[in-house]
């Protein structure tokens, strides 16, 4: 997508990325401005992008490797894919899907990746509840399935997936 800045989160972003990940669940967990605003300091990598008039289009977290970040998804990938930078979650607000939005922000992660030296970015989509959209998305993108598991006590399950930094 022509036009499309990438830039880090800051302050004044979390409410707004807060209502932009709570109404993408179940793709993602929810988190609500306090549980964002939380987790910001977990992240090696927290970018939005925006488009030409400074409308925010979707946004990405990736946490880096030997964090304390105590998700079960991130331990998988910690102890199966050790020094990969860690996809959280990328949100892309729907009227921008197809838009190259995604993409665009695959990139900053995978920049961000080469500048700490790992040569693996992970990530997970939901199986149960599913998304196709994202699996056919990280598809496209070179991403394969590396394991699977049911987090949550059961009630998600997860492909776990990784792509090596081009």
């Amino acid at each position: 997508m022509r036009d499309l800045t990438l830039r880090a989160i800051t302050p004044a972003d979390v409410p707004g990325l807060a209502r932009l990940n709570d109404d993408a669940v179940p793709a993602v967990n929810a988190l609500g401005v306090d549980g964002l605003a939380a987790h910001l300091p977990d992240c090696e990598l927290a970018i939005v992008a925006q488009d030409q008039d400074g409308d925010v289009l979707g946004f990405v977290l990736a946490v880096g490797p030997c964090s304390a970040y105590a998700s079960e998804n991130y331990r998988w990938f910690s102890a199966h894919v050790p020094g990969s930078l860690y996809v959280d979650r990328i949100v892309v607000h729907p009227s921008a899907h197809g838009r190259g939005v995604g993409r665009a922000l695959y990139a900053g992660v995978d920049a961000r990746a080469r500048e700490l030296g790992l040569g693996v970015v992970t990530c997970e989509v939901n199986l149960e509840p599913p998304n196709p959209e994202s699996l056919a998305f990280h598809d496209r993108l070179g991403f394969r399935r590396v394991g699977e598991q049911a987090t949550k006590g059961g009630s998600v399950v997860v492909a776990l997936l990784s792509r090596d930094v081009g």
